[in-house]
């Protein structure tokens, strides 16, 4: 009997991917819109994006010092935060709001958590709803050299004539954030992540579709798509879908779960832009549904083989 049995290792799967390098492939999705961003909105853009950047990553070596802790900013992961939060932020905002944002996403939302994997919502998203909270006039004030008034999506929620073009939409050439208004280039940066199996598409599927759904049935336009189409294109909703809410350490690890969890996003996001008093709502859902996930996975958390009901007896 003895000689039957066979000591080994469990036989796990190990990738090759690192975390840097992940988190370097995320970077290189964020280049088409990042350069889109500061080709549209000029060099202040340009100026806010490193500043931002520099001040995550500044803030992340900084508190490795100062508590002792090997240095970590070789994973890139606060460049990616920084980068994010970034393109989150009005192309004309001072520069200190993205320092001091870089320092709250890295020091306050990551680090004081345990650092990546440990922190309980997206650092960048969570930076910039505390901008959003204490500093809500410089965040909603999207004038600059090239546009002027209101976003799209707060033309088009205010019933005003004069919002813009689907086709300006799509491209980017509108008002808004640094990073959210070209939907092409964000889709362009998504694609990569898909074809280098980065991200896949159960969260951000289930957010657009419900989204979408929610929109059609509360939107009071009917199934007029280029109503539709202008709420997928305009706001963040393309960048958060795809860059945000598939956030490896805030995501259900469940395969329900995130399916729950961007239905979730869907319509958290469509209460947020009809019955909210801002036009966006993308990065208070996707909060939201951060502070879920324990609940979300716990719910959806498979059974274990040999742990489900008893089968009832056969009968004879």
């Amino acid at each position: 009997m003895a000689s039957m049995l066979k000591v080994s290792s469990n036989p796990h799967v190990r990738s090759k991917d690192t975390t840097a390098r992940i988190m370097q492939y995320v970077v290189i999705a964020l280049m088409p819109a990042t350069l889109f961003g500061i080709w549209n909105f000029g060099l202040h853009a340009l100026l806010l994006v490193l500043v931002t950047v520099a001040a995550a990553v500044l803030s992340e070596y900084i508190y490795d010092r100062c508590m002792k802790k090997k240095n970590s900013i070789s994973d890139f992961s606060a460049v990616v935060t920084g980068l994010l939060l970034a393109l989150n932020l009005p192309p004309k905002a001072p520069l200190w709001i993205g320092i001091l944002g870089g320092m709250f996403a890295i020091i306050v939302v990551k680090m004081l958590f345990g650092g990546l994997g440990q922190n309980f919502m997206n650092p960048a998203l969570g930076a910039r709803c505390f901008l959003m909270i204490s500093f809500t006039s410089i965040m909603t004030n999207f004038e600059c050299d090239a546009y002027t008034g209101a976003t799209p999506l707060a033309v088009i929620k205010s019933g005003a004539e004069g919002s813009a073009e689907l086709l300006d939409m799509f491209i980017g050439r509108t008002a808004g954030t640094i990073g959210e208004t070209s939907t092409i280039a964000i889709l362009a940066g998504a694609l990569f992540l898909l074809i280098m199996k980065v991200i896949d598409l159960r969260v951000p599927c289930s957010y657009i579709v419900s989204f979408v759904i929610f929109i059609l049935i509360f939107g009071g336009r009917g199934f007029d798509m280029t109503y539709i189409a202008q709420q997928l294109s305009g706001g963040g909703l393309m960048l958060g879908a795809f860059f945000m809410a598939t956030d490896y350490a805030t995501r259900p690890i469940t395969k329900n779960g995130q399916y729950l969890f961007g239905i979730f996003l869907g319509i958290m996001t469509g209460i947020f832009r009809l019955f909210g008093p801002s036009a966006e709502g993308v990065s208070y859902a996707i909060i939201l549904g951060n502070l879920l996930v324990p609940l979300i996975e716990r719910v959806t958390k498979p059974t274990a083989f040999g742990k489900g009901k008893r089968r009832s007896a056969q009968h004879g």
